[in-house]
């Protein structure tokens, strides 16, 4: 069954920030899993706005992540500059959600 450690995820970011050289702040955090297994989150700060947002794997055995979005207690105001870097940090942080999919397809912890 597919699985990713904190390990290989963090092998897995190295190799993104290497071909991307963006997303330096991302890491990931230990997330425990059935049976107290270390399955992994990778974290996505964001310098443009106020949110949490964090990938994982939808289930184990599958191959997709999903991107949460955490809510915030406040609106957030942005000009159309910072709206910009705003929308290339979340491409970023889709670029890594497609790369970590296109990483788990197949992979076996070993």
């Amino acid at each position: 069954m597919p699985f990713r450690s904190k390990a290989t995820l963090e092998t897995w970011l190295e190799e993104f920030h290497r071909s991307r050289e963006a997303g330096d702040l991302i890491r990931v955090a230990v997330q425990d899993g059935s049976e107290g297994a270390d399955t992994g989150l990778v974290i996505v700060p964001l310098h443009n706005a106020d949110i949490s947002l964090y990938m994982e794997p939808i289930e184990v055995g599958d191959s997709r992540w999903r991107v949460t979005i955490e809510p915030q207690a406040e609106m957030t105001v942005l000009t159309s500059f910072e709206m910009q870097r705003l929308a290339a940090e979340l491409s970023v942080a889709a670029e890594l959600c497609a790369f970590l999919e296109a990483k788990s397809v197949g992979h076996e912890e070993g």
